[in-house]
C-alpha cells in the first residue's frame, strides 16, 4: 500500500494553483472541470512527477471553513512538505513575499517552519536534521 493522493483543502483554486506552482515550485500534473466551476486540480513535487499528487481541493463544504480557521487559531499547520533545507528554503520564500508564522525551529532530529498558503491553510516545511 502507499499513498497516491492527498489534498490541501483551499479558498480559491486559481489562488492556490499560482501559489503552490510558482512559488512553492510544484507543478500542474492534472486540470479537469468538474463543473460548477469546480476541478480536479493536483500538483507534483518536480522531483518526483509520477509520485504522489496534492489535490488543490475546493473548500465549499460546510465544514471546511470552521475546521480550516480552528487549526490556523491554533498555528496548526494542515499537512507537512519535506525540502533538504529548511533555513535555505525559509529565505527564498521570503525573498518571494511569502508570510511565515514560524520561523525555523530546530527541534533536534527535525528542523520546522511554518508559512501561509494564502488560500487559508498552515503548511510546515520540514527536513531531518539526524
Amino acid at each position: 500500500m502507499r499513498i497516491n493522493l492527498t489534498s490541501v483543502l483551499v479558498d480559491d483554486q486559481d489562488t492556490a494553483l499560482r501559489f503552490y506552482t510558482d512559488v512553492l515550485g510544484f507543478v500542474l500534473k492534472h486540470d479537469i472541470p468538474m463543473g460548477g466551476g469546480a476541478r480536479w486540480l493536483t500538483v507534483v513535487s518536480p522531483q518526483d512527477p509520477g509520485g504522489t499528487e496534492l489535490v488543490l481541493e475546493p473548500s465549499g463544504h460546510p465544514a471546511a471553513k470552521p475546521f480550516k480557521d480552528a487549526l490556523v487559531a491554533d498555528g496548526i499547520p494542515y499537512t507537512s512538505f519535506a525540502v533538504d533545507d529548511v533555513a535555505a528554503e525559509y529565505e527564498r520564500l521570503r525573498a518571494l513575499g511569502v508570510r511565515f508564522t514560524q520561523e525555523p525551529v530546530d527541534m533536534g532530529p527535525v528542523t520546522t517552519a511554518v508559512l501561509d498558503d494564502t488560500c487559508g491553510n498552515l503548511i510546515q516545511i520540514a527536513h531531518q536534521t539526524g
